[in-house]
């Protein structure tokens, strides 16, 4: 199930990219700290601390509650990032295999 969300995230992360209505960056915001929060837990189950860290992290920046404030182009920044460092550990967990 990992992989799914993680490709969903990665999705709506780049969909961010375009102009789209402020109720669909909250959507993501929600959405995303739900997925990193899961993903976090997770990986903290597995003992892979670094990686549980990592998506803790993300969790605290996505959640929609105390709006971090970066301006438009650093979120996309950000959120290109993170949408590469997704497909990263999918193609990354699917070579291990």
């Amino acid at each position: 199930m990992k992989p799914i969300l993680k490709i969903v995230i990665a999705v709506l992360l780049l969909l961010c990219l375009a102009d789209m209505p402020y109720g669909f960056y909250q959507l993501v915001r929600f959405a995303s700290a739900g997925a990193f929060a899961y993903i976090s837990y997770d990986y903290f189950k597995c003992e892979k601390n670094g990686l549980g860290v990592v998506f803790a992290a993300l969790a605290l920046l996505f959640q929609p509650f105390i709006k971090v404030a970066l301006g438009r182009m650093i979120w996309n920044v950000v959120d290109v990032l993170v949408a590469i460092g997704l497909v990263c550990l999918i193609v990354r967990t699917f070579k291990r295999r």
